[in-house]
């Protein structure tokens, strides 16, 4: 098209619209995400990526909508990122590509250790990785391997979150619980244990201080995906405390407002089981690749 043919169709009242420099819009209205997407893939160039918490979308991950679209682009790409538009120059494009019709993004587990390097509180990326474990969206193994092969800038607060799934915590929840005992000098317990008396499955508490006979729950409707799933916690609660286990539970909210009194709580419970004569309890440990499943 010559110029003056596009200006044409873009000046005041014209039928198309600028969305990115160079790129137009064959209509008047709001432009779509896909839309959104698509003209910052053709804005960035070829070989350029779509990542962050676009990407985490796609793959089915939850995280706050993104206000703009995170795209990788090569080291030596010539375009800066401008509107909604923002390019990270990077030396290591995924060799494996996401695509959707015309629209490409990262793999499941590049969007999580990408949008975690730009997020400053553990809370948030706890969520995240939570999330994308839980639904099995990615492995623990993938996340590492992309954390240990990419940049250090922004990797600290995901290292402390994979630390914290290496002890067998799950959840952003549990992992509060986790922070909670270090600060508060508690005793390190075991998380997500499975606990046998007599050859018989118990169950597999978020903390359990085996000296007591003392777990601790985390309970949060957020972490289970149906009322059957809530129902099942329940039973589990029962069935510990029918065999003598103290069993606290919390909600998120009190691990984070009030943790010296959740702490006092704790401890008390901890004095009170070691002086009583306990059960034959067994307990196997959670390993890191196995740290997301199910507990009944």
């Amino acid at each position: 098209m010559t110029d003056s043919a596009l200006y044409h169709r873009i000046r005041g009242l014209g039928a198309w619209q600028v969305v990115l420099p160079g790129v137009y819009l064959c209509g008047t209205g709001r432009p779509t995400g896909p839309q959104c997407e698509t003209a910052a893939l053709l804005y960035a160039g070829p070989g350029s990526l779509i990542t962050g918490r676009a990407a985490l979308e796609v793959h089915g991950i939850r995280a706050p909508k993104a206000a703009g679209v995170d795209l990788l682009v090569s080291a030596g790409c010539q375009r800066r990122s401008t509107g909604f538009v923002r390019l990270h120059r990077t030396t290591r494009l995924p060799e494996t590509v996401h695509r959707i019709g015309p629209l490409r993004y990262v793999p499941a587990h590049r969007a999580v250790i990408d949008t975690c390097r730009w997020i400053s509180e553990i809370c948030d990326v706890r969520a995240i990785i939570a999330n994308a474990v839980q639904r099995d969206k990615v492995r623990i193994g993938d996340l590492a391997r992309e954390l240990a092969t990419g940049q250090a800038v922004g990797s600290a607060l995901i290292r402390d979150v994979l630390a914290e799934i290496a002890d067998g915590v799950r959840s952003a929840s549990e992992a509060d619980l986790r922070a909670l005992v270090k600060r508060e000098g508690l005793p390190d317990p075991h998380y997500n244990p499975r606990l046998y008396l007599n050859g018989e499955f118990i169950s597999m508490p978020d903390a359990w201080w085996p000296e007591a006979a003392v777990a601790v729950e985390v309970d949060s409707r957020e972490w289970h995906l149906s009322p059957g799933d809530w129902a099942s916690t329940m039973a589990r609660h029962s069935r510990m405390s029918a065999r003598g286990i103290i069993v606290l539970h919390y909600p998120p909210s009190r691990l984070r407002a009030e943790g010296a009194a959740v702490a006092a709580e704790i401890r008390l419970a901890i004095e009170s089981g070691r002086q009583r004569t306990l059960p034959p309890f067994r307990m196997l440990t959670a390993s890191p690749g196995r740290a997301a499943r199910g507990r009944d």
